[in-house]
């Protein structure tokens, strides 16, 4: 009731000119905050006694004070920056992601392209028995859509505080390939790091000869050492026997070796800068053939030979993992070497499996939990931005039919770091679909795909004057229809957290 009073008392100063967010509104010591929106953008307001608020030294724009008979009373405006962040998360404590290894709960990233998303997200995971990881951009995607590791994290918190969330959710830097990004990752304090060290996988035995293979093999340094683990070793994993002999594990050392050394490293220097509890992930998955069973028992060993402590693993599994469409394969064939992939896991320490490209995997996610026992990890990103771009094409027409004819320019330009098998010609002819049909493009994989890929040539377009071509138009849009765009991508998020059982 007191918060009611303090919002009541808000409207009434400002003439009913901000729209508040009533799951926001937190108070401290006397002190109340919550988030406000007019027509352009969200704010958060301050209020309290003008002494204890000059105190908290948050950064206003506006300021408007109270004066009544019994204390002076002070309403601040502030705009939604970092540096407000930084004392409102001081004071709100619990707006500091987690380790998600303090809870014994499977873990579902919900990466966030346009930065808009968390509310939703929240949403969909409200009465789920898992632990999100609300702060989730890889490299590619925060380079591409010209963000920062800094600003996936302050949207994501802004998003919680927004929503009234107290956690506890977690933050992944998701697919660091280098110490820089390393380092800006520790400086904002990410809990989850997804090593990517694809640089070091040498996809290239393929064209080689047996011999050539051999010859590569025999000059390694460590090769007297790593035989000694596994040459001529049989290794019982459930009901299967997996064995190392001379070719295959040639193969695997020249593929793999070198990508373990840099994980170790990374490892290392995660220990020695980083003073925060934190968890590790390895990806594996972005090479162009799946990782075998055998692979995997090699990586996962050699990992914990070296020493390094990882919670999640993220092989390349059976079958084609396109972006933001089904699983394309085999299902029962998928099941049955996703059995072994777990037992290596449970085998080797109990470290989760991670999906990269969860984004509308449905088939395979029954499988997905019911082998782990609830117990892994997924990720998605596209298919929230998926959601967004599907409520243009309802509320702005006129501005989704640009943006789907600017993303036919540019595919063939964006598709070079994805599997695909998109077919331009399979997309119906935008000149013959009437707008209330723009939103059935969403149902076919190839348009699907098309917006996908697209998403950093989309939102990076500049005119000739300099002026986004495209973004401030997304972003304007999503906004009018806030309620719109949550909606869609929170019944979205929760069909794919519903398949997990959860």
């Amino acid at each position: 009731m007191v918060g009611k009073r303090i919002t009541d008392l808000f409207l009434k100063a400002f003439d009913q000119h901000y729209e508040i967010y009533p799951c926001s509104v937190k108070e401290r010591d006397k002190c109340y905050f919550f988030m406000v929106k007019d027509k352009q953008k969200k704010y958060l307001v301050v209020a309290g006694w003008p002494s204890k608020l000059q105190e908290l030294n948050f950064n206003a724009q506006e300021e408007k004070k109270i004066i009544n008979s019994e204390q002076d009373f002070l309403f601040q405006i502030c705009p939604v920056t970092h540096s407000n962040l930084i004392p409102l998360r001081l004071i709100l404590n619990y707006l500091k992601p987690m380790c998600s290894n303090k809870f014994p709960l499977p873990s579902f990233g919900t990466g966030d392209r346009l930065g808009i998303a968390t509310p939703a997200h929240i949403q969909a995971f409200q009465g789920k028995s898992i632990f999100p990881i609300l702060a989730q951009l890889s490299t590619r995607e925060i380079t591409r859509t010209e963000s920062s590791l800094q600003r996936v994290m302050d949207n994501a918190i802004w998003g919680c505080f927004e929503m009234g969330f107290e956690g506890p959710f977690g933050s992944d830097a998701d697919h660091i390939k280098d110490f820089d990004n390393l380092q800006e990752a520790i400086n904002c304090g990410f809990t989850l790091y997804t090593l990517d060290p694809s640089d070091y996988i040498n996809n290239e035995l393929i064209n080689y000869s047996r011999e050539e293979i051999r010859q590569k093999y025999l000059g390694l340094p460590d090769r007297r050492e790593i035989e000694q683990r596994y040459l001529d070793r049989e290794f019982q994993i459930g009901s299967k026997k997996l064995y190392f002999d001379q070719d295959n594990l040639a193969e695997i050392t020249l593929t793999y070796g070198e990508a373990i050394k840099y994980v170790v490293k990374c490892y290392q220097f995660l220990k020695e800068k980083n003073r925060e509890d934190f968890e590790l992930e390895v990806s594996i998955d972005e090479t162009p053939h799946p990782t075998s069973p055998l692979a995997h028992l090699w990586i996962a060993s050699e990992l914990h030979h070296s020493g390094v402590n990882f919670q999640n693993l993220a092989p390349h599994y059976l079958g084609d993992w396109e972006k933001g469409i089904e699983y394309i394969g085999n299902i029962d064939t998928f099941k049955e070497e996703f059995k072994l992939h777990f037992q290596i896991a449970s085998q080797m320490g109990g470290y989760k499996l991670s999906l990269h490209s969860g984004s509308d995997k449905f088939s395979v996610y029954p499988i997905f939990a019911h082998e782990t026992g609830h117990m892994f990890h997924i990720k998605t990103a596209g298919t929230s931005w998926l959601e967004a771009v599907k409520v243009i094409a309802l509320c702005q027409p006129d501005l989704y039919r640009e943006i789907h004819n600017f993303a036919l320019s540019c595919f063939d330009r964006d598709r070079f770091s994805y599997h695909l098998s998109t077919n331009l010609k399979k997309i119906p002819d935008m000149e013959r679909i009437k707008d209330e049909d723009l939103i059935n493009l969403f149902s076919n994989n190839h348009a699907r795909q098309l917006i996908h890929i697209t998403y950093g040539s989309i939102l990076r377009e500049k005119d000739r004057e300099g002026r986004y071509r495209f973004r401030d138009r997304i972003y304007q849009t999503l906004f009018q229809h806030e309620k719109t765009h949550y909606q869609a991508v929170f019944q979205h998020i929760r069909h794919h957290l519903d398949l997990l059982s959860l």
